[in-house]
């Protein structure tokens, strides 16, 4: 009986940015079943067959079993072109809506105790869909997938040590082989199982301590998941029905020596591919080895050091606090370990203007993110302003370093800018637009105070 409350508590939201959360399950529920049916008609076999489908410029082509299975499901059987765009679709938008469930949790402090745990379930989700975004295109065996496997062991082959095990394990005895779909497929597989494992989890863990909420926020809505569950489904159906992706009729089968022209990868891999763009040729000789850093920095190094910062960030900002905040009686910092038991939980999220620099922090991570993404298209930038490529490329190494800088510094000053007008208020009030004269002829405006203001909108919100 005493779980009733704790239930009906975990459905209701009570700020629109929880709704990310609720985008990336429901699309993940889209993803398993349009992969369900998907599964009914591929076959993830390399052997060769010769093409005999309805579309006449392949026909009479020697293509591989997956890429013939792929054609077949997306032409010839009812609706499969529209479930495989939607499978597509839904992989994209499940990994746009966990980044903006781990911007939102990280702003607001949602990533604190008790919700660390959920915290690391969203990181983890976030590898594993880009990892499981690039096992899945690489199944249907076309000309774009091809080039992203020349990618995969480029960046397999550039891991010290383990590196030539994974690429026997992918590629067999050499490239691109016979097993690399097979095996391509079976992780596709796991990591959907765990994926969903992962998410029931976070579900558990969501009614076991509840939602966070705003300090001002809006009464709860019971009735926002359903609603939310329908406007997924209808847009990602919406997407699939109307908007063509990955037309593999046009790539054509891929082949070890060719790449379709203008290839890029989905919107997640842009900063990846960017990396690769403007990293210097660098080399590392030790010994009889020699370490393309050119291959394992941008694509090893960079991820790594991003999801070990992202995991560790609440464990560390927790150390941090302690050993500057909490001292016992003679000025020494008390243990984390004792500070862990007498903090209690924490329901109430943070207002961004409020923690200036995890605020600043992110910031300065999106303009990383962002200007590696924009390194991807450094060939376009140079062909649409009539730039050289050089000067493009040297301007994306120096801008990468030096932009995140300029957007810490930036955000951190809006931040305490703002702090400082919140204070101005809370000891003027607030501007009311009433300008009145007083006895001795003087005008002034009526400000009215800070708290009858803000109760004054919070119940026009309720009423709303």
């Amino acid at each position: 009986m005493r779980s009733l409350p704790t239930v009906r508590r975990s459905f209701q939201f009570s700020h629109w940015t929880f709704m990310f959360a609720e985008i990336a399950v429901w699309s993940f529920v889209v993803l398993l079943v349009t992969g369900a049916i998907l599964m009914l008609f591929y076959d993830p076999g390399m052997s060769q067959v010769t093409y005999d489908g309805s579309y006449g410029p392949l026909r009479g082509l020697l293509v591989s079993r997956a890429f013939d299975s792929t054609m077949h499901l997306s032409l010839e059987v009812r609706g499969g072109l529209l479930i495989r765009q939607m499978h597509h679709w839904s992989a994209l938008v499940f990994v746009a809506a966990v980044v903006l469930q781990l911007l939102r949790m990280f702003l607001t402090g949602a990533f604190r105790r008790p919700r660390i745990q959920q915290w690391l379930i969203w990181v983890a989700l976030l590898a594993l869909g880009m990892f499981a975004g690039e096992s899945g295109n690489a199944l249907p065996d076309d000309m774009l997938s091809g080039g992203s496997l020349w990618l995969i062991m480029s960046v397999v082959q550039s891991i010290p040590v383990v590196g030539t095990w994974v690429m026997s394990l992918l590629f067999g005895s050499g490239f691109p082989g016979d097993t690399v779909i097979p095996v391509m497929y079976v992780g596709h597989l796991l990591l959907a199982a765990v994926m969903a494992v992962l998410l029931i989890a976070r579900e558990l863990l969501v009614r076991r301590h509840g939602h966070s909420r705003f300090v001002a926020s809006l009464p709860a809505r019971r009735s926002a998941r359903p609603l939310m569950a329908a406007a997924t489904f209808g847009m990602l159906i919406i997407l699939g029905f109307g908007f063509q992706i990955a037309p593999i009729w046009l790539y054509g089968p891929a082949k070890p020596t060719q790449i379709s022209a203008g290839s890029v990868p989905d919107w997640y891999m842009g900063f990846l591919d960017g990396a690769l763009r403007i990293m210097p040729a660098w080399e590392l000789t030790l010994g009889a080895y020699t370490l393309s850093l050119a291959v394992l920095v941008p694509t090893v190094v960079v991820p790594g050091v991003f999801f070990t910062a992202l995991a560790t960030y609440p464990l560390a900002e927790r150390f941090l606090l302690v050993r500057r905040g909490r001292r016992d009686a003679l000025g020494r910092p008390e243990s984390a370990r004792r500070t862990a038991r007498e903090t209690p939980a924490r329901n109430l999220l943070d207002r961004s203007r409020d923690t200036p620099v995890k605020t600043a922090i992110a910031a300065a991570g999106i303009t990383f993110y962002g200007l590696l993404w924009a390194a991807a298209a450094n060939d376009q930038l140079a062909h649409q302003f009539q730039l050289t490529l050089n000067a493009v490329t040297i301007f994306f190494r120096y801008a990468v370093v030096i932009g995140p800088v300029v957007a810490f510094a930036v955000t951190r000053w809006i931040c305490l800018a703002l702090q400082q007008s919140d204070r101005d208020v809370a000891e003027h009030g607030l501007e009311t637009g009433i300008i009145i004269r007083s006895a001795q002829g003087g005008f002034h405006e009526r400000m009215a105070p800070a708290r009858q203001e803000r109760d004054r909108h919070r119940e026009l919100s309720r009423s709303a």
